[in-house]
């Protein structure tokens, strides 16, 4: 990975339905050699995938929680267990592993606090292996991004 990879990232990042013609042209390379670049990318797994960036308030789904999740057991089957289940449920978007107090950190995604209540009473206690959660409501997103700092 060379600066010009970096650059072609960086541009991307902010746009990634750019034409290869305008990226060739923002990144000072000839068309051929931006699509040669952006193809061994892919092929290299750093570039993921492309994908649109939704506002949740306009889709119901308005509320942003975080949730601390700690296991009632950490062994390789518990955490096998929770992580198969908690990646078949849409509403939370990320789901960590974190070293520290909890096993796992959540971000989950409702219409609003009766929805979570919902999520929680429902869902969420009903994933295998769970002994205690701490729930956070996101009162304001003050930075939001999924740009990598390149």
């Amino acid at each position: 990975m060379d600066a010009m990879d970096r650059k072609l990232l960086r541009v991307l990042q902010e746009d990634g339905r750019i034409t290869n013609q305008a990226l060739a042209e923002r990144c000072g390379l000839s068309p051929a050699a931006c699509f040669d670049r952006v193809k061994r990318l892919r092929a290299n797994g750093v570039i993921t995938g492309y994908t649109a960036l939704l506002d949740p308030g306009q889709l119901d789904r308005a509320l942003m929680i975080f949730v601390e999740v700690l296991l009632d057991r950490t062994t390789d089957d518990a955490f096998a267990a929770f992580a198969e289940h908690v990646r078949r449920v849409p509403e939370v978007l990320e789901c960590h592993m974190v070293a520290g107090g909890f096993d796992y950190l959540l971000k989950v995604r409702v219409a609003d606090m009766a929805a979570y209540r919902a999520f929680l009473g429902d869902t969420l206690v009903a994933m295998p292996g769970i002994r205690e959660t701490r729930t956070y409501a996101v009162l304001e997103e003050v930075k939001a991004t999924t740009r990598l700092p390149l």
